[in-house]
């Protein structure tokens, strides 16, 4: 389960000041739900998943993830947190000299399993995917919507229990956008929990769920028909 507890975050400006961007926001999420978080560029959504997966620290107030929590987490413990969780980012992220294959596997080499578990693991996971025939294809061999499978075939290869999506549609035509939010339900439905930051607002009314807003440096619940 995801939750949020009070939650304030801010950041310094040039001129000293303190940029304020969450304010005592607070929400929940089950386990295997999917929910949607939507709001103009700069609103916080990212910030929001940088607190989830503890790349950042609220200023007041707790996160926890599963059976992790920001106020009690120790610094070793980061990266078996990460391990649990997988991430999709809009700018696809991936090593222009590294094939497909190459991409997936690049991080599981940190986690100490052995080569032919890494090799079983890629495999399953480009194949989850629909990319097994791109496998050794480099990225720029591969079309936007194959990159982005690429980066949800590299989240997905260690099984996690919760897929982070930040503008995972962003930079993909329409059709191509909803193949790939396509995949996302189904990983869903597979019994992965899903959190989607977007500010498409065609995709999460085409395919409605949950839907947490930000508003005002708050997170407030509406219905997907009223964006």
């Amino acid at each position: 389960m995801i939750d949020f507890r009070n939650v304030s975050v801010s950041f310094p400006l040039p001129n000293g000041e303190q940029h304020s961007v969450l304010d005592d926001v607070s929400f929940h999420l089950d386990r295997s739900e999917k929910a949607y978080l939507v709001g103009p560029t700069g609103s916080g959504k990212s910030t929001i998943l940088r607190l989830l997966y503890m790349d950042l620290f609220p200023d007041s107030g707790g996160v926890q993830i599963g059976d992790y929590q920001s106020d009690h987490i120790e610094e070793e413990d980061i990266p078996y947190l990460r391990r649990s969780i997988g991430v999709v980012f809009q700018d696809f992220q991936l090593l222009p000299d590294r094939s497909a294959y190459e991409n997936v596997a690049f991080a599981l080499y940190a986690t100490g399993k052995s080569t032919s578990e890494i090799q079983s693991r890629v495999t399953k996971a480009l194949g989850r995917v629909g990319l097994s025939h791109k496998r050794r294809n480099y990225p720029h061999e591969l079309s936007g919507g194959e990159q982005q499978r690429v980066v949800i075939a590299r989240a997905i290869a260690n099984d996690p229990w919760v897929l982070l999506a930040d503008e995972p549609t962003g930079n993909l035509d329409p059709s191509v956008a909803d193949d790939i939010h396509e995949l996302l339900l189904d990983l869903h439905r597979q019994g992965m929990t899903l959190f989607v930051a977007t500010h498409d607002h065609r995709l999460v009314k085409s395919y409605p769920a949950r839907t947490l807003a930000l508003m005002n440096r708050q997170v407030v619940e509406i219905a997907p028909e009223t964006l």
